[in-house]
């Protein structure tokens, strides 16, 4: 059976250039001691991925890409399958401390895919034992897979099913799916299916056209509005440059029981709200400490999942849409901001907030392969690149038992997104076993002090569990307090000789309240 790429998934094929790598990175950190002897070698590790292939079509399936992109590339079965060629392993260099760790997962998100093979590769490093918190003999595992093959949902589906449950080795996800995995596609087929598309598609492109058209007319006014070539609402931050091909990696983590108390400070607020909450905090505080904070509110693009409650994260490809959320780093309190944030999300996950990436993404399936390819690479470039956001956050909720890889436990988790010209900041936050990680992706020449923005995220999240909430309730009881006596004053007035002595013992408190609320305004 023919299996050909979606337009949202050809487009992060169409976009990649040299600089900007369009794949994924999960990172995960294991802790051996768990592992039957208390050790796993490294030929332990290619043992279990190799009984694991069978979970995932994306293991064993490669691209067939066409001449000049005259269609979308199809998904193919790999005849040289190799898994061997897929994985390799190296030891962190001295001092094999933290920094060093963060170089070495930079190099390798910097490097590219050999698109030739299945588009997914592990790299496995060792000597981790001069890092604090990281169990002594541990080891991590860098995944790559290309964002043209998995999304967020489907990728994290993918790591479960490659993981177990428990030491013994007792898969997360028994059973595995029996699925077709492509064939390589005919000349004749491919001429045929090409035209085809290329017939129809400018009329349902117009029928997608005409239903959207009045909230495209809008956005389409919001942008004349524009200024310095940024989209209006939108400010001209460092992040908005192009990017290079040396990328940056660092990374913290926070408790989700934390979370959880920053959230009942703000009711309604959700996990994703105290998220971006945290976020704008730390770009507050490092754009404010290099003199560039803007007087406007820092705008970040955050996905959403399409496939909703009952979706098939276990199919491969992207179902994905994305909402821009105003960070309002323009307000100094940490409650505050996360109110607006929660206010604002609300309203943009009920399709109130101008254009959906939903609608883009609808539209974008009806342009044919060869006029896509060529836009996305225009629009991406650096010269033309859109510059409607600051920086990309993504919260891809993760499994929250401890997992397994060859018998060693799975300790800590962070995450890698790809970077793009003008959007040369990308937050990942994976949960895992009750922990969030925070981690951070940008690029020499933007970011060249990143450990102190990941100082900043922890400072602001701090922040966030110090604060206390809305001091407004606060201030509303002595109101209330001094109002009651009023009330009963009334009947009190008939008696003249009791009236005035009770107002002017009245009058007092009212007085010093007023002072002190004075007080409270400096």
């Amino acid at each position: 059976m023919l299996k050909q790429l979606s337009a949202q998934d050809a487009q992060f094929l169409y976009t990649q250039t040299a600089n900007n790598l369009t794949h994924i990175m999960g990172i995960y950190i294991y802790d051996p001691s768990t592992a039957p002897g208390g050790f796993v070698r490294f030929k332990d590790i290619i043992a279990h991925v190799q009984s694991r292939v069978d979970t995932s079509p994306l293991f064993k399936r490669r691209l067939h890409r066409l001449p000049l992109d005259l269609d979308h590339p199809y998904w193919v079965e790999d005849e040289h399958f190799d898994i061997e060629a897929h994985m390799s392993h190296a030891r962190l260099p001295e001092p094999g401390d933290w920094r060093q760790f963060c170089i070495a997962v930079a190099r390798y998100f910097s490097k590219p895919m050999d698109m030739n093979r299945p588009l997914w590769d592990i790299y496995i490093i060792e000597g981790l034992d001069r890092i604090p918190g990281i169990p002594k003999g541990s080891f991590a595992m860098l995944h790559r897979v290309h964002h043209a093959a998995v999304d967020g949902a489907s990728g994290a589906h993918a790591f479960i099913a490659m993981s177990d449950i428990d030491a013994k080795g007792t898969p997360a996800i028994p059973g595995a799916p029996v699925e077709d995995l492509g064939r390589a596609p005919s000349s004749a087929e491919v001429a045929t299916r090409a035209w085809s598309a290329s017939m129809q598609s400018p009329v349902k492109f117009m029928n997608a056209l005409l239903k959207v058209s009045p909230s495209l007319m809008t956005a389409a006014r919001k942008s004349m509005l524009s200024d310095q070539g940024m989209t209006a609402g939108v400010p001209e931050t460092r992040f908005n440059a192009p990017v290079g091909p040396h990328k940056m990696f660092d990374a913290t983590r926070v408790a989700l029981a934390d979370i959880a108390k920053v959230r009942a400070k703000v009711p309604g607020a959700t996990v994703n709200d105290v998220i971006l909450a945290t976020c704008a905090g730390a770009l507050r505080k490092y754009l404010q400490a290099h003199g560039e904070l803007p007087k406007e509110s820092v705008v970040a693009v955050a996905p959403i999942n399409r496939r909703g409650k009952g979706g098939k994260a276990d199919s491969p490809g992207n179902q994905v849409t994305a909402m821009s959320v105003p960070l309002r780093t323009d307000i100094a309190d940490p409650l505050k901001r996360l109110a607006a944030i929660r206010d604002y999300t609300v309203e943009a996950k009920e399709a109130k907030a101008g254009v959906s990436a939903r609608i883009m993404t609808d539209l974008s399936q009806h342009i044919p392969g060869a006029t896509m390819a060529a836009v996305a690479r225009i629009l991406t470039s650096e010269r033309f690149a859109v510059r409607g956001t600051n920086l990309f956050i993504s919260n891809v909720p993760g499994a929250q038992v401890p997992l397994y890889l060859a018998g060693a436990q799975l300790v800590q988790q962070y995450g890698a997104g790809p970077l793009a010209n003008n959007m040369g900041l990308f937050i990942a936050t994976p949960s895992y076993n009750g922990q969030v990680g925070f981690s951070i992706i940008s690029e020499r020449a933007i970011m060249p002090d990143i450990a102190f923005f990941r100082t900043c995220i922890d400072e602001s999240f701090a922040d966030l569990l110090a604060a206390q909430p809305k001091p407004e309730k606060a201030t509303a009881k002595p109101k209330a307090a001094t109002a009651k006596p009023k009330v009963a004053a009334r009947p009190a007035a008939k008696a003249k000789p009791t009236a005035k002595p009770a107002a002017k013992g009245k009058a007092k408190p009212v007085a010093k309240a007023a002072v002190s609320g004075k007080n409270r305004k400096k």
